[in-house]
């Protein structure tokens, strides 16, 4: 892990400004949406992209109620229920 140098407080409802210069850097725009992970005392953000529930591949992906699913995924699951899939 890279140490920034930067240090910024939490305000009243518990937010913080992620400096321009990194924003710039990771290509942040407005409103881009981020996902938070916790490991052990740690918090990390990172750049939200879409990716299959089961395996996390970012290919040929689905929504479905909500959730995003790999059409490969799809074919697996169909197989392990004996079903055939036609493309």
């Amino acid at each position: 892990m890279k140490d920034t140098g930067v240090v910024r407080k939490l305000d009243e409802l518990g937010r913080i400004t992620l400096p321009m210069e990194l924003r710039k850097n990771l290509s942040l725009k407005e409103k881009d949406p981020l996902q938070i992970f916790v490991e052990e005392d740690r918090i990390i953000l990172q750049k939200y992209c879409p990716s299959d529930i089961f395996t996390g591949s970012m290919d040929d992906l689905v929504d479905y109620r909500g959730k995003k699913v790999s059409k490969e995924t799809i074919k697996e699951l169909a197989k392990l229920a004996g079903l055939t899939v036609n493309e």
